[in-house]
């Protein structure tokens, strides 16, 4: 993705914002029903997709649960530390 920004006539920026994926990684303390919960409250999950996210989060040890831009992704990433989730931007 690329988004153009004009400032003038003389000069253009430019902003290259690659797409990103947010990572949700396993842990031993939060349980099925609360990373599904959230995945569907934050991500915007359906029900299948969240089951289906944290049984690959729970067997393979991390999943990309939501591709973006870094603008897009960092909302959703802040929740998800609110929430004692770890996760990552990558």
């Amino acid at each position: 993705m690329v988004k153009i920004k004009e400032q003038n006539q003389e000069s253009t920026d430019v902003i290259f914002d690659v797409e990103k994926s947010l990572v949700l990684f396993n842990d031993d303390f939060n349980t099925f029903d609360f990373v599904i919960d959230t995945l569907i409250e934050v991500c915007g999950h359906t029900l299948e997709q969240a089951e289906t996210c944290t049984w690959i989060v729970h067997y393979k040890g991390k999943c990309a649960v939501k591709s973006g831009s870094s603008y897009e992704l960092k909302p959703i990433y802040q929740e998800f530390v609110n929430r004692n989730l770890t996760a990552s931007i990558e």
